[in-house]
């Protein structure tokens, strides 16, 4: 991979208009970068427009390499498939509370069954 920083958004759209774009990665309206992954005859290339770094332009060496960093970069941004049958760690103090609450809710139950089996002995 070789990487080139560019001052000039134009530079960035020069080069967009002239490849063919496989795919857009963020969005600047509610992120800091896009980047425009596209081909231009055997180059696979990044443009990265960005409001709070540097843009630059990557170069990747192949459609591998290329593929990979396209995948990265969706999970970067939060673009990345759902993966099916994906385990997540529960969390125990969620469990905890449920319970206390239910274990409450349980005591309130008798407390009211109680108050009302006194009130009828009398």
């Amino acid at each position: 991979m070789e990487e080139i920083e560019v001052f000039s958004w134009l530079t960035l759209d020069a080069l967009k208009k002239a490849a063919d774009v496989v795919e857009t990665v963020g969005n600047l309206q509610t992120g800091h970068c896009t980047s425009i992954f596209c081909v231009i005859e055997n180059d696979y290339l990044e443009l990265c427009y960005s409001d709070s770094a540097a843009n630059y332009i990557r170069r990747y060496e192949d459609r591998e390499e290329f593929d990979a960093a396209l995948d990265h970069r969706k999970q970067e941004v939060g673009d990345a498939p759902y993966e099916k049958n994906q385990e997540f760690e529960e969390d125990e103090d969620e469990d905890e509370e449920e319970e206390e609450e239910e274990e409450e809710a349980e005591k309130e139950e008798e407390a009211e069954y109680d108050a009302g089996d006194e009130s009828e002995s009398f």
